[in-house]
């Protein structure tokens, strides 16, 4: 199992980002998400517990089920199905005011679900292509959310242990 941290400020109010990074449909302003629809909605937000969430990536479709919802902190899920085959144990934002915006943590942990070979692709294959997905949908948040530009190099910090 592989834990993949990407992080980043953003210039913007905390509400404005969690509201952005909690609404998925908006993931599709990243180019390497093709996807993204909300087919439950949580008991008392959208997108709070409860909530169903399918996307379909360009690393792969998951169907996810929002797990906690504290707004403007902090949100969690678990992939329930996936293709390609995934154990998924935890994902996770968390949004901190900062000096300059507001600092996101997105954190998940996770392993292709294939024999003998799972473990080595996760960490060849998937993690690079988990944490530059993750970086592409938040540049595409701080984009819209600042009038800049989703393509502006941002920082990316993996391999973080996150309790």
């Amino acid at each position: 199992m592989e834990t993949m941290t990407v992080e980043r400020v953003i210039n913007a109010p905390i509400d404005d980002v969690f509201a952005w990074l909690t609404t998925t449909t908006n993931y599709t302003s990243s180019p390497l998400v093709q996807r993204c629809r909300l087919t439950r909605r949580g008991e008392t937000a959208p997108y709070g517990v409860g909530a169903i969430r399918n996307h379909l990536w360009l690393i792969g479709w998951f169907r996810e089920r929002v797990t906690q919802y504290d707004p403007p902190y902090s949100t969690e899920y678990v992939v329930e199905r996936s293709l390609p085959p995934s154990r998924h144990e935890l994902g996770r934002m968390t949004f901190t005011e900062v000096d300059g915006g507001t600092r996101v943590l997105w954190t998940t942990r996770a392993e292709m679900r294939l024999p003998l070979l799972g473990a080595a692709l996760t960490r060849l294959l998937v993690r690079p292509l988990i944490t530059r997905t993750f970086g592409n949908i938040l540049g595409a948040a701080d984009a819209a959310l600042t009038g800049g530009s989703a393509r502006q190099a941002y920082p990316v910090v993996t391999d973080r242990q996150v309790k």
